[in-house]
């Protein structure tokens, strides 16, 4: 059974290689594992070329393999890959695809001459694709065009599940500062609710549209974050990149203002963090919240490196690694979110759902902290996004979205660098005060 294709945004920053740099670059898709990388890789070649060879550098045979130990003479390894794998290349007409390529280093590096050859295109996809031991022995070619792909946003969950309509009402409302109205709103609430308990990963998707069953949904997922693991252990052999992974639910559900290094470890040190996150970063499962020591457009001049919070790239996941240690039928987040009961001290599950949608529209993940000049009390913004030369301050509730107290303290300290204000809730749109109080669903369009 073939799995299904699903419409993908990444697809356009392809085709704007393929028609714009194709000549001087390989196209390098980089992005966590199950993302989707093959599947669309391979979807562009079918439809954009007149024919491709596709090489899985996974699962491939040990004469293809061999033919990367000499790529001197590019006239024979064309024409011994054209008759290992059956397929008839054409000059400007066809591309060859490197799947998981960190796995042959020398297949990278010959990158560098397969394009000044300039006979065909060549696209990589790769995940861990900057771990040490990958690129240690090769040099890394600077023919490569890279792209980032993280799992399906909201907007492409909707197109996933056959709703093409629900975005660009979205759109609208916010666009207009319009609210949807009780129905309305708890109807796309109740979708919203369902992409936070599915998640983003095709896998998972198509799992859920094949059965619709939040249990299967929730055993694919299981299987998504221990081939992680996995990964984790080509990283670090000690287990620690892996415990720091299991303990980003706790640290968010803990309120604390930064990663909390003894929540994954006892006696763990900041600079076994330091030497880890790089390459925890690079498996695209993670993403990172730097505090903003100097909240203002260039914020990442002036973060702190060691001070930070993570987030899983999936939301889906996330609920899922929030209580991997318990059945799915005793999981309480997806009675709950089920249900629209969620307690406000589940409502960090909601904060990793934030991240991750303002990293997929491209923004970097700032926070902001500040001591009350009165108490011991701690103010916090949770996330900061630029405009222009604004800064856009984000305060994220789940629960009474009336009091929002660290966000008043500090657009009254940073005025005149203040942009659009923003409360994210679980209620419908309204404009008060000058501050946007929005859905959680209108992020992706923010």
């Amino acid at each position: 059974m073939e799995h299904p294709v699903f419409k993908r945004k990444i697809y356009d920053e392809i085709l704007e290689w393929k028609e714009n740099k194709s000549d001087k670059y390989a196209l390098m898709i980089k992005g966590a594992r199950r993302v989707g990388k093959s599947t669309i890789a391979e979807e562009f070649a079918k439809r954009e070329f007149k024919s491709y060879i596709l090489i899985d550098f996974a699962h491939t045979s040990k004469a293809i393999k061999e033919l990367f130990d000499d790529t001197y003479d590019l006239d024979f390894f064309f024409l011994q890959l054209q008759q290992l794998t059956g397929t008839r290349l054409y000059e400007k007409e066809s591309v060859i695809i490197f799947d998981e390529v960190q796995l042959l280093p020398q297949a990278r590096q010959a990158i560098k001459y397969f394009v000044a050859d300039g006979r065909y295109k060549y696209i990589e996809t790769g995940s861990l694709i900057s771990i040490k031991k990958n690129t240690k022995k090769i040099l890394i070619p600077s023919e490569e065009h890279k792209i980032s792909m993280f799992p399906m946003d909201f907007e492409e969950f909707l197109w996933a599940i056959g709703d093409e309509i629900t975005a660009e009402t979205i759109k609208s409302l916010l666009t207009q500062r319009k609210p949807a109205g009780n129905t309305m709103h708890r109807n796309l609430m109740r979708i919203f609710r369902l992409y936070m308990l599915v998640g983003g990963m095709p896998q998972a998707i198509e799992t859920y549209l094949e059965q619709n069953n939040l249990q299967a949904v929730d055993e694919t997922k299981r299987e998504i974050i221990e081939l992680y693991k996995e990964d984790f252990t080509k990283i670090d052999s000690s287990g620690l990149a892996g415990d720091i992974y299991d303990a980003i639910p706790a640290n968010l559900s803990g309120n604390a203002s930064r990663y909390v290094l003894a929540s994954a470890r006892e006696g763990t040190r900041s600079e076994q963090v330091f030497e880890l996150l790089p390459d925890m970063l690079s498996s695209y499962t993670v993403n990172i919240a730097y505090h903003a020591n100097n909240p203002t457009v260039g914020m990442a001049l002036e973060k702190d490196a060691g001070r930070y919070k993570l987030f899983t790239s999936d939301v889906g996941l996330f609920v899922t690694l929030a209580f991997k240690d318990k059945r799915y039928t005793e999981n309480v987040i997806y009675n709950k979110l089920l249900s629209d009961k969620l307690e406000t001290n589940l409502g960090y599950v909601y904060e990793n759902a934030v991240a991750q949608m303002l990293v997929a529209n491209g923004n970097n993940l700032f926070y902001y902290t500040m001591e009350s000049e009165t108490s011991n009390h701690l103010y916090e913004i949770d996330f900061l996004t630029s405009k222009g030369s604004k800064i856009c301050p984000l305060e994220i509730k789940s629960g009474n979205y009336r009091g929002h107290k660290s966000l008043d303290v500090f657009c009254a300290k940073f005025s005149s660098r203040i942009g659009d204000k923003y409360v994210v809730h679980t209620k419908d749109y309204k404009r008060e005060n000058s501050i946007n109080y929005i859905p959680v669903y209108m992020i992706p369009f923010i």
